[in-house]
């Protein structure tokens, strides 16, 4: 099986599941990916550098790039097998998560290929704070516990032991829970688990994309819960401009970038990908190009995560447009120890903007099923 077969499949099964709504069995989904995960570590692995030759748009560069961000997540990873912000653990939750994911966006999992055991130890210790956490909450806001379920959703269908998989899945329907009964009045979700806690835009498409991957991963999500989300949108979104608004007042004045791709990626996810919605906030992001993509704005990493996945869905003229030229920009602002921003080899601790970077440039492989279209 070639790569981009294996990337096809894994796109096709997961499409299948959310263009019918229904729920897959979980054992089915697990088996197909556990086979196909073996199928990709068996044809690729030498890092996967031969995925270029069906991603003519990951240059050398771009590549190198991607190497040296892993090899310093592998040089700061903590002994016990967590990412974190800061010595004493800050936000591990959520760098740990998005640390799993960068290396799964090159089609590296736990317990295969020559990163197996650092990955396992990560995946371990995420593990770990789900059974430490009852109620389903993971970490200390509703961002690091979006994070999480997105990264353990992904992960679900690419273990090999049965009791990491029933514990995954545990994990997810506690965290799904939380999710759903957490979802406020207006259809969004702010800082706590709370209906009451209010909403914005930034933590609501975090949140909502993990209960989007959940979905596709077979966990029911009710439909109900996606209209609100989608609701939600389309009272953030700026009627003068087409941008979405940190806090929904429909102004323009309280438009913000990142929120705008995010809000797209998600309201795309939420089914409301042709929409003039989605297509306004297409429209507000092409037009400010390349300033947003070679300037520096609030948030940046943050909000590049998202738009790039946007233009992903947005179809293949969007994509082609926008990759080259987030792609060179990252590869340009990448440090000499392989890090983006934050943190440092002998410093406090990772900034979330390193994964980040990797998952952004690594977008061309599509291995993982949330960002492909």
């Amino acid at each position: 099986m070639k790569m981009r077969d294996a990337r096809c499949g894994m796109r096709d099964a997961r499409c299948a599941m959310r263009d019918t709504g229904s729920r897959i069995p979980n054992p089915v989904s697990r088996i197909f990916y556990m086979v196909l995960s073996v199928c990709l570590f068996a044809t690729c692995h030498v890092p996967c550098a031969t995925a270029a030759d069906d991603a003519p748009e990951l240059t050398e560069e771009a590549s190198e790039a991607i190497d040296e961000g892993l090899q310093y997540l592998l040089d700061n990873q903590r002994d016990d097998g967590s990412w974190a912000s800061d010595k004493s653990g800050g936000r591990a939750v959520a760098i740990t998560s998005l640390g799993l994911m960068a290396f799964m966006s090159r089609g590296e999992v736990p317990g295969g290929g020559p990163n197996g055991d650092a990955l396992n130890r990560a995946k371990d210790w995420l593990l770990a704070q789900a059974r430490k956490a009852p109620d389903g909450y993971l970490g200390t806001t509703m961002y690091e516990h979006g994070l999480a379920i997105l990264a353990l959703t992904e992960m679900w269908g690419m273990t090999w032991g049965p009791e990491d998989a029933e514990a995954m899945e545990k994990a997810i329907k506690a965290g799904v829970e939380l999710i759903l009964r957490s979802q406020g009045s207006g259809g969004g979700w702010r800082y706590q688990p709370t209906p009451s806690a209010g909403h914005d835009t930034s933590v609501t498409v975090m949140v909502f994309i993990a209960l989007a991957s959940a979905r596709q991963a077979g966990i029911m999500v009710p439909d109900e819960a996606i209209a609100r989300v989608v609701k939600y949108f389309e009272s953030a979104t700026s009627q003068e401009s087409g941008g979405f608004n940190y806090i929904p007042t429909g102004n323009e004045a309280n438009d913000s970038i990142a929120c705008t791709g995010g809000g797209a990626y998600a309201a795309q996810l939420a089914g409301a990908r042709g929409s003039e919605m989605v297509l306004s906030a297409l429209r507000y992001l092409t037009e400010r190009s390349p300033g947003i993509i070679n300037n520096n704005f609030g948030h940046y990493y943050y909000g590049h995560y998202y738009t790039i996945h946007a233009m992903v869905q947005a179809g293949d003229d969007y994509y082609a447009e926008w990759y080259p030229l987030i792609r060179d920009a990252l590869v340009r602002k990448q440090r000499e120890d392989g890090a983006w921003t934050g943190g440092g080899k002998g410093a406090e601790g990772v900034g979330y903007e390193t994964p980040m970077a990797i998952i952004i440039l690594a977008t061309p492989y599509r291995y993982i099923p949330i960002y492909q279209r």
